[in-house]
């Protein structure tokens, strides 16, 4: 059971609720722009170089290249082995980070270039795509590249103790039980959907509330790493301005 008496979650969390986020803009130096994203105890490195010159087997002529990779460190769960970055798992997540991605840049203002993003998740606590997808974009912004709209993604699954409840940001314990899961990633100030996953088959009578309750999480996202970037922008202008003086 996914929810106890008291109407809680196994974390403690109520079921509308996200996990505690936590995040940082330009962790690194070398690439054009990075971050750092926590949320709950998923957390996640975004790097990001480019826009250069896409390779002539790459390039388009239309727009941007956006190359994904997506990788788990050792450590990233309580079962440490060796996760090789051409595996299943990390190329259809890389994949599916790249449509996400795709769909909040502004691809046309680069032709014949390419824009390269590397994600790692250096501990895995559920939703681990979600937190990718919100990290490369925080990550994208430092590294100045226009944007359409900010690109987030959340999960949300569903408990029936009682009566048909949707659970919003999933955790690895309600993961692992084995229920259905929504992936949503979105523009959410634009409505536009750019990918949706999941893991089970749920009835259609359910599948509108998951769904509405999966893109509530989006916004709710949205406006904290928008508050984010702003602190970060504001944080930058006030060390000009002491140099300057």
């Amino acid at each position: 059971e996914l929810l106890t008496s008291q109407g809680l979650r196994l974390d403690g969390r109520r079921p509308n609720e996200l996990r505690r986020i936590r995040c940082k803009l330009g962790v690194f130096k070398q690439p054009d722009g990075s971050a750092y994203l926590e949320q709950g105890n998923t957390k996640v490195l975004a790097a990001v170089y480019g826009p250069h010159q896409a390779s002539k087997s790459k390039m388009s002529n239309e727009g941007v290249v956006v190359n994904c990779q997506y990788s788990m460190a050792t450590f990233s769960t309580g079962e440490r082995k060796n996760r090789p970055h051409g595996d299943r798992k990390s190329t259809e997540m890389s994949l599916h980070l790249r449509q996400a991605l795709t769909a909040a840049i502004k691809t046309e203002l680069y032709p014949r270039s390419q824009i390269d993003v590397y994600v790692e998740v250096l501990q895995a606590d559920g939703s681990c795509y979600c937190v990718c997808v919100n990290a490369a974009t925080l990550a994208l912004i430092d590294a100045g590249i226009p944007l359409r709209a900010y690109a987030c993604a959340c999960s949300a699954s569903m408990s029936w103790r009682d009566d048909a409840e949707p659970l919003l940001d999933v955790g690895h314990v309600e993961e692992a039980a084995g229920g259905v899961c929504l992936t949503v990633a979105s523009l959410p100030s634009t409505g536009r959907i750019a990918l949706l996953e999941m893991s089970h088959r749920l009835h259609m009578d359910y599948f509108d509330i998951v769904l509405s309750r999966a893109m509530q999480g989006c916004r709710d996202i949205e406006v904290v790493l928008d508050k984010a970037v702003r602190e970060h922008l504001a944080q930058g202008w006030t060390k000009q301005d002491v140099v300057t003086v």
